[in-house]
């Protein structure tokens, strides 16, 4: 089987628990540290062998194609102003990665963001990235590089990574139901349960924002009732995949592979401090600021 090197990110959403700072703004370019959150989602996908990259958009998400756009004014400014050290900043903007962009016209869902890039994907299968989801500091994660391998190796129809998240969180994201009661990384699922009440999860393990799909999905996605909120779900399509005989598995973060979630503020500001503490530069001064700041706070 020939590598997969597609990807899907969704980046349609409105991002309306970050408001006033997304209104005129995506939040997927809403800097972490040094890199809007987008760039840190490209930069994985670029490192486990992508090579053609689909942003499913949305109104006033047009600032994410600039950003990966080629910018020769600026390259040139820079060159002529004598800031030629800068220009290792810009080295993403010549990755070898083609992308593209298509429209979600209606917001309904993250299953009928994936459908909008039947066209594009064809028969192949693919990664879909969730756009305002970074994985493992600075994105240095292997997770989708053993997504792909567990995909090749079992022949499954959908591979999903999990992260352990505390109980009493469960009612907040996909949850996995294992075929088997096991610790190990890889393993095989039963059931998908979205959103379920502390009582009735079958586990803590929950969707990490990261998928490997079969072109099937595409077929399953059309056949899944809207939901919740009259969205089309992507676990929904999975499960009808399931019960039709596909096998899907799931792969665990590692321990140093945590998921920043930029989707309110609290998860906002905790990811930026994380970054910023642990920029090679800055963050050693920016750690003893924070101390003296936090010592003074505590004097009061």
């Amino acid at each position: 089987m020939s590598d997969i090197n597609i990807a899907v990110v969704p980046v349609a959403g409105m991002g309306t628990r970050l408001l006033p700072a997304t209104k005129s703004q995506p939040k997927e370019m809403l800097p972490v540290g040094r890199k809007p959150v987008v760039q840190y989602v490209v930069d994985e996908l670029s490192r486990v062998g992508v090579t053609q990259l689909l942003f499913i958009t949305g109104s006033g998400k047009t600032s994410i194609e600039n950003h990966f756009d080629l910018n020769l004014e600026l390259t040139q400014s820079l060159r002529e102003d004598g800031k030629e050290e800068l220009l290792s900043e810009l080295a993403f903007e010549r990755a070898p990665l083609q992308y593209f962009y298509t429209r979600q016209r209606r917001l309904l869902g993250l299953g009928h963001a994936v459908l909008q890039s039947e066209s594009f994907v064809g028969n192949q299968p693919f990664i879909v990235a969730l756009g305002d989801s970074i994985i493992g500091m600075h994105a240095e994660s292997k997770i989708v590089e053993k997504m792909k391998q567990c995909y090749q190796d079992n022949k499954a129809v959908a591979v999903i990574a999990f992260e352990e998240v505390p109980e009493d969180e469960v009612s907040q994201y996909g949850i996995a139901k294992p075929k088997k009661n096991t610790g190990q990384e890889i393993f095989e699922i039963e059931d998908l349960i979205e959103k379920p009440s502390v009582q009735e999860s079958p586990s803590n393990l929950a969707v990490a924002a990261r998928y490997v799909l079969s072109p099937s999905v595409f077929e399953a996605l059309r056949k899944t009732k809207p939901g919740a909120g009259d969205e089309i779900q992507l676990t929904d399509a999975i499960r009808i995949m399931m019960q039709n005989g596909g096998k899907v598995y799931g792969v665990r973060l590692s321990r140093g592979e945590k998921r920043y979630d930029i989707g309110n503020f609290g998860s906002y500001f905790r990811a930026f401090t994380e970054f910023a503490l642990a920029d090679e530069k800055f963050g050693p001064e920016l750690r003893e600021y924070v101390k003296e700041i936090i010592d003074v706070d505590s004097s009061k």
